[in-house]
């Protein structure tokens, strides 16, 4: 069978391997969509230090069940479509004596520490497989991405009537963004451009165009000069990782979900005048996919403009070139299988 592998940087190419079989306690399924992520795109650059190379890339995963090994429930029989839930979790590391397997120390996402979903096929433990028939088979392709942006609000205790401000509204500050409205709060969201509007589409109250405004001057304004319960940082750049302490109130809580390539600089009073809480949001539970099916179940509209463009998984290879040069215009990008 086929996957796509990328074999370096700017460089991706199709490789025939072997069909995987299904061993006791594991799923055989077919890749249906693959969403690309920033981890992928920053492997295709020469920018993830995770990944060794050539990897099969993608962990946004919504797929068919082909058969089951010994041991599966019953529940997971042939045609059932699937959620792939694409880390793994020790049980023995601090992390997860503390139940929050999702920032497990020894963590092998699909895609960056493993091989990914990227292949025709791939087999999988079934308790890394959560069934749904009731979304549209290209939507369960997007429920990972936001479920990282949702485990972030969680991190952040947001709660009805808490002002948030979203930097970055690419997929996963989507997720942040519709995760906080769900909870009731007041969204502020910041980036460039078009994605803005895309916030406001989804239930944030104000935008900020972050190349034509003064981000802080803004928020202040918005916010009685009190600065933001909550801010969630999802660029990943040593700017927007300081900016994030200024737009916190006092006693506010600032959450990262994106990690910055370069050292960060900070004046670190902030943290003690403000007394803030700075949290760090990695992967995402059970709870917090269940949370993700449950709103998109229940919105009013199918959520198509979420995905940017879509590859046949036969043109899988250039896609992530057409990513590199279409960044800044680009939510998501899907291959469909």
């Amino acid at each position: 069978m086929r996957a796509l592998k990328i074999d370096g940087a700017g460089a991706s190419s199709f490789h025939d391997i072997a069909e995987p079989v299904a061993g006791t306690g594991e799923v055989l399924i077919a890749v249906k969509h693959v969403g690309l992520c920033g981890s992928d795109l920053n492997t295709f650059s020469g920018l993830n230090p995770l990944v060794s190379l050539p990897r099969i890339p993608g962990h946004e995963i919504g797929a068919e069940i082909v058969c089951v090994g010994e041991g599966v429930p019953a529940d997971y029989a042939p045609g059932k479509r699937v959620i792939v839930v694409p880390y793994t979790a020790c049980g023995t590391c601090s992390s997860c004596r503390k139940g929050r397997v999702n920032a497990c120390r020894y963590n092998r996402t699909l895609g960056v520490q493993q091989e990914g979903g990227l292949a025709e096929k791939i087999v999988l433990p079934y308790g890394k497989l959560i069934l749904n028939d009731t979304l549209a088979p290209r939507h369960l392709a997007l429920v990972e991405p936001l479920s990282v942006g949702f485990h972030a609000v969680d991190r952040g205790r947001v709660e009805a009537g808490d002002r948030v401000v979203v930097i970055g509204c690419g997929m996963i500050g989507m997720g942040a963004v519709a995760g906080a409205v769900s909870r009731g709060a007041e969204v502020i969201a910041v980036d460039l451009g078009d994605k803005t509007a895309m916030a406001l589409k989804y239930g944030a109250k104000h935008a900020i165009d972050a190349g034509k405004e003064d981000v802080v001057a803004r928020v202040n304004e918005l916010t009685g000069g009190d600065g933001a319960d909550v801010v969630i940082e999802a660029v990943g750049l040593p700017a927007t990782f300081t900016q994030a302490i200024d737009l916190a109130c006092f006693a506010g809580r600032v959450v990262y979900i994106g990690y910055s390539k370069a050292p960060v600089t900070y004046d670190t009073k902030y943290f003690n005048m403000k007394e803030l809480d700075i949290h760090g949001s990695r992967n995402a539970t059970s709870d917090d996919f269940k949370a993700v099916i449950a709103y998109l179940e229940g919105l009013n509209h199918a959520p198509d403009d979420l995905i940017s463009k879509v590859f046949p998984f036969g043109e899988a290879d250039k896609a992530l070139p057409y990513w590199t040069e279409a960044r800044a215009s680009t939510l998501k990008i899907l291959i469909e299988c």
